[in-house]
């Protein structure tokens, strides 16, 4: 056989086409809506501080953020099913923005609590529908990549308006803030054209309810593993501005920990699609204890970055692992659930841990609380073994 027949034997498929327009679009309307989030994301907590709510006030705001997000992650795998993905997103992209509106009204408990619930239902759309969409319209044997793309796109907005909103606020006050914040989630409105609203499933299989979803050991447990990491990121994101005296210290923080998450993300969807997800999940855990174990030499401005950085690496390679887990183990008629279980995993890991942390806090000062969350991360790790 000649050489040139040799190597025409060994020429592989070219690869599947990644972006496509509508994908990209996706990611448009991802990055453009969470800015939004993430701009008030610690904002909100410190406005409920200043404005005389305390660190209990300020763990509420959080937790009513992630309550009503978790409600509405229950509900959307009916709601698309029935109005689409593109109704189902601009409706979401509404309720997270317009309530941001009422926030220069009063500091008070009640008003932020009414609003953080209410744009909890937009959050929640805001992560699932995108999410769902990305794993539809990638190509089956990429779909790890383009996950750690969806990472990028969603992790960002974290990077970017996450210490941005915490400075703004320090210079500029909380109005102006609030007003931006609604002003560029608003802005995924002008792509949803271009999204398709519904997507043909590829399995002719009847679609995973979130009921039998929650009912499978082989979703469930890598969706609790991740809801542990995320825990300590809803406390962070909470109580890292209140913990660390120094505005300009936990600003460059809150930049640290969602860039390693967003790179160690995209890293893990590469790896993830040549050598299996399962084996990195355990690892992430464990780095994200250690990461926060660190924090209990806060306000030491080097503990918290090299806590900030460990942390947000392992968090980032946990969130990929476990959604390509799950994706891979459910029928693609069971993408909108698999979406809607790992975000619940998501939020609620963070809702609880900004509530409870709050009140722990309170009794043991911070340096003891994060030694117990890096405990309770660890809890976590039979998990990641099993799945």
């Amino acid at each position: 056989m000649s050489e040139s027949l040799r190597n025409a034997g060994r020429t592989r498929a070219p690869r599947p086409r990644l972006v496509t327009r509508p994908l990209a679009l996706v990611f448009a309307a991802t990055f453009t809506s969470l800015a939004g989030v993430f701009l008030l994301l610690s904002v909100v907590p410190m406005y409920a501080v200043d404005g005389g709510a305390g660190r209990t006030g300020a763990g509420l705001a959080t937790g009513a953020l992630m309550l009503t997000t978790v409600l509405a992650e229950l509900a959307l795998p009916r709601l698309i099913d029935r109005f689409g993905y593109r109704t189902v997103l601009a409706a979401g992209t509404l309720l997270l923005a317009l309530p941001t509106l009422a926030l220069p009204l009063s500091s008070g408990t009640a008003m932020i609590v009414l609003t953080s619930l209410v744009r909890g239902f937009g959050f929640g759309v805001a992560v699932v529908v995108p999410n769902a969409l990305v794993a539809v319209l990638a190509p089956a044997e990429r779909r790890g990549e383009a996950l750690g793309l969806f990472g990028i796109t969603s992790g960002a907005p974290a990077v970017l308006a996450l210490p941005l909103g915490v400075w703004l606020a320090d210079r500029i006050g909380y109005p102006p803030v609030f007003i931006a914040s609604a002003v560029v989630s608003l802005a995924a409105l002008a792509v949803l054209p271009g999204i398709p609203g519904r997507v043909a499933a590829a399995s002719p299989r009847r679609p995973l309810g979130v009921v039998a979803g929650l009912r499978s050991p082989a979703l469930l447990r890598p969706a609790s593993a991740f809801a542990a990491t995320a825990m300590a990121a809803g406390i962070l994101i909470t109580f890292l501005p209140e913990a660390v005296p120094s505005g300009g210290v936990a600003a460059a923080a809150l930049f640290v920990q969602p860039a390693a998450t967003t790179a160690a993300r995209w890293w893990a969807g590469r790896a993830g699609d040549r050598h299996g997800a399962a084996r990195l999940l355990m690892p992430a855990v464990a780095a994200a204890s250690a990461g926060v174990a660190l924090l209990f030499l806060v306000p030491h401005p080097a503990a918290v970055f090299t806590s900030m950085a460990l942390f947000g690496a392992g968090f980032g390679v946990a969130q990929n692992a476990s959604l390509a887990m799950m994706y891979e183990r459910a029928p693609a008629s069971g993408y909108g659930t698999v979406s809607a279980l790992w975000n619940i995993g998501y939020d609620g890991g963070m809702g609880v841990g900004g509530a409870v942390f709050g009140v722990a806090a309170a009794h043991t000062g911070y340096p003891a609380a994060f030694a117990l969350t890096a405990a309770v991360i660890l809890l976590a790790l039979p998990l990641a073994r099993r799945s």
